[in-house]
Order: structure tokens, then sequence, then C-alpha cells
């Protein structure tokens, strides 16, 4: 089996990022996949030293005061060298248009940090610590037109009882998400 080819996005430090490239490197996805760049909208973004620093391919091209669109042709263009299998979301903050989605068509995987039947978009730690949830769940799927609505991967529940502050709810769904998303990638990618 050859491996996949995979883009990895981000918007900031890049921790899931960080944890599936050390998968990759000696963990699980050693054998299932090469990670071809690490890709951010945001120049300044920590977690583009975080992958220079592990000896990755890098591009940044800033979205801000740009159309959807015309920024996401900006993005095809560049990844086009690179045959790409997937898109990897790590942390990226942008809705992706159709343009884009279809350009890559079930081949674009996202975590959520919720159950994505039950809150989609930005801040999913935040509706479980305001609504006093026992547990949430972390959602990877696949990436459709619409906000984190694609076909579920896998999920896994992050018992959240005694976290009594929304710290505590990021930290230990961040654990859960590191150790999480490359597994379900692993699942995706040798399928």
């Amino acid at each position: 089996m050859s491996k996949k080819r995979i883009a990895i996005f981000i918007s900031g430090r890049g921790s899931n990022m960080e944890a599936i490239v050390r998968q990759v490197q000696d963990g699980i996805l050693k054998d299932v996949c090469e990670i071809a760049l690490v890709f951010s909208n945001k120049p300044q973004a920590k977690g583009l030293e975080i992958a220079k620093k592990f000896g990755l391919p890098v591009a940044a091209i800033p979205s801000k005061g740009k159309s959807r669109e015309a920024f996401e042709r900006e993005v095809l263009e560049l990844l086009q060298p690179y045959r790409i299998d997937y898109v990897v979301l790590a942390g990226f903050m942008r809705i992706l248009s159709p343009l884009f989605i279809r350009a890559y068509k079930n081949r674009i995987i996202n975590i959520h940090p919720a159950d994505t039947r039950l809150f989609q978009g930005v801040g999913g730690y935040e509706w479980a610590f305001e609504n006093k949830l026992p547990s949430t769940k972390i959602t990877v799927h696949f990436v459709d037109e619409g906000v984190d609505t694609g076909p579920i991967i896998a999920q896994r529940e992050v018992d959240l009882c005694g976290a009594d502050t929304l710290e505590e709810v990021e930290r230990r769904g961040l654990a859960a998400e590191h150790e999480f998303y490359s597994q379900a990638l692993r699942k995706v990618l040798t399928e």
C-alpha cells in the first residue's frame, strides 16, 4: 500500500498538527501517510514554526481582506504540485467554500470539539462548559458544504465530571483530540 500524501491546514498554534506529525514520524501513521505540506492562512501562525522544526514543507497565503473564492483559488493553485490525497484540517479557522470542497470531495477531514449532531461552529468547549455537560464528544468528520455537517468518521467521548473551569474542559478535550485524531485518520487512510 502506498502512503497517502496529506496537507495539514492550520490557523494557530498547531497542537493537533504537532500530534499528527509525531504519529507520522514514529507512531500509528508512520506506514500510512506522509505530510506533503503544512499550510496556514495566517503567515504568523505559531504552528508553521513548529512544522519547520520538524523539517516539513510549509506555506502560507494570507486570507485577510480577500474573498473566500479568491483566497481558495490561490490555495488550490499552491496545492497542485504537491499531489495531495487528503486535506487534514487541524485548527484551520476558515469555512471552506464549495469551490474548494468540490476540488477535494470526500478527501477533507476535520476535527470538531463537540458532537456535530448537537453543536456546529466555533466554541464547542465553551458550549459544553456553559451547559454543564457531564461529558462531550470529539468528532472527526468529512467536510461537506455545510458547517460541521459532513459524514462522521469517528467520535470519542470526553469525561467532563469535575471540570469546573473552561480551561480544564479545553485541557481534557485537547488531550483527547491529540490522541484520537491520528487514530481516526488511520481508519480513513487504510480503508
